[in-house]
């Protein structure tokens, strides 16, 4: 009976065997010390005196050990995966709680209207006509053949006509300068049929050209006399023989010709309308 229960006694753990080897230990240590210090000290060599310092310390370091549990240290690629697998859920869970916003596809509207923003500013036909006369402040213009559809005249013995192409440009030419219109005639009746035709087509409404400023000779000579008298700074007319003779006396001409001649002097230019020549034809 007495075998069966010390072999069914429970064998001892490994912590309780330590605090029996500490227990036998210090037992040993305090007979040890007990016998030194009942002898005297100087009979004691170097020898006894490490011995005893050494078990000392061993027997401080082994309660120590026992005492504190050991520390787990843990591998750091471990730690930097597990710091990267949360900050990948971190932004997974962000990802799944933020609502789904789409960027905007572009407006073709507002693209229009940006690139019409920015292209070049198309000069308005005041600017145009401005420009073209170079700050001229007084025009002469002959009628036949660049403000009436006629072109000589014994056409103008049977009608007048303003050409409607041309009514913006006059009145263009009118707010910048002091515009006098010429023409030679055969009789009293063309001239009043010219001017009624003028009036008929609004050219004196806009007041910068009254029927005084609508002048009329019976020669050729004549209108080169008007337009000396008068020293524009342009002449318009379609006849190639006065604009060459008023190249010496007249700063710039316009020569209107369906023909396209060429230039006679610098200061003579060329156009096959004078709505073609400011750039609204």
């Amino acid at each position: 009976m007495a075998e069966s229960s010390s072999s069914s006694s429970p064998s001892p753990s490994p912590t309780e065997e330590i605090v029996r080897l500490i227990k036998r230990l210090s037992a040993y240590v305090t007979f040890k010390m007990s016998s030194l210090f009942s002898t005297s000290i100087p009979n004691l060599d170097s020898r006894s005196i490490g011995a005893i310092a050494g078990l000392a310390i061993a027997v401080i370091f082994t309660w120590r050990a026992i005492r504190t549990p050991p520390r787990r240290r843990q591998p750091k690629r471990r730690m930097q995966s597990a710091e990267t697998s949360s900050a990948s859920d971190a932004q997974s869970n962000l990802a799944s709680t933020l609502p789904d916003v789409s960027l905007p596809h572009e407006d073709n509207g507002v693209q229009d209207v940006v690139d019409q923003f920015f292209q070049p500013v198309k000069p308005t036909l005041g600017q145009i006509v401005r420009q073209k006369l170079s700050e001229g402040r007084k025009v002469t213009c002959r009628l036949l053949g660049v403000i009436l559809e006629e072109s000589s005249p014994e056409e103008l013995q049977r009608q007048a006509t303003v050409r409607s192409s041309v009514l913006e440009v006059l009145l263009e030419i009118t707010k910048y300068s002091d515009l006098y219109l010429m023409e030679r005639v055969l009789d009293d009746e063309s001239e009043a049929r010219v001017l009624q035709a003028l009036e008929t087509a609004g050219v004196f409404t806009s007041g910068g050209l009254v029927k005084d400023k609508v002048l009329f000779c019976s020669s050729e000579i004549g209108r080169t006399s008007f337009v000396r008298q008068l020293e524009p700074d342009w002449h318009i007319d379609t006849n190639p023989e006065i604009t060459t003779q008023l190249a010496r006396f007249i700063k710039y001409q316009l020569h209107v010709s369906a023909s396209k001649p060429e230039r006679t002097a610098p200061n003579v230019f060329t156009s096959q309308s004078i709505e073609q020549f400011f750039g609204c034809a």
